[in-house]
């Protein structure tokens, strides 16, 4: 199973990659992690949000690939404990599914990738930094994965 995060946003701070980086190099080869950033949309003053969103989801929705399992992050979605996402891992693994989760940009995702998505999910009720959820993300894949391998990382 291969998992690819789809992440709106360039050129990370070195703490971000070397975060991300950490927790990818813990994964086993058979979960490997990949990053695909998106360019955000053109934002400033005067700048048309709706069209920077839709912008951003042409750009996503072409990176997406049919048979993968589209989780969407989005404030609205449902919060997994790490335990249940061990679970989802494990069933998305046992279906022999790729999975890819999305991470829209500063004004969230486009409707299309949302409705594209078979599950929703959501990290917190916090408002968190873009780069910061890539690690946040990286981290608890390993932990979940540490869960279904029995692995004491968990505790």
């Amino acid at each position: 199973m291969k998992v690819r995060l789809l992440a709106v946003g360039t050129r990370m701070p070195a703490w971000v990659e070397a975060g991300v980086e950490e927790y990818r190099k813990r994964l086993p080869r058979e979960m490997p992690v990949e990053i695909v950033e998106i360019a955000p949309g053109a934002r400033g003053k005067n700048a048309d949000i709706a069209r920077a969103i839709q912008s951003e989801g042409d750009r996503m929705l072409e990176k997406l690939r049919d048979q993968e399992h589209v989780v969407a992050l989005e404030v609205k979605g449902s919060a997994w404990t790490t335990e249940q996402l061990s679970q989802r891992l494990d069933d998305w693994r046992q279906g022999g599914q790729d999975v890819a989760l999305l991470i829209g940009g500063p004004d969230g995702l486009d409707p299309r990738l949302s409705a594209r998505a078979r599950q929703s999910w959501s990290l917190s009720a916090l408002t968190l930094p873009h780069p910061l959820v890539r690690v946040l993300l990286a981290e608890q894949l390993y932990r979940a994965w540490t869960l279904l391998a029995g692995h004491p990382y968990h505790r």
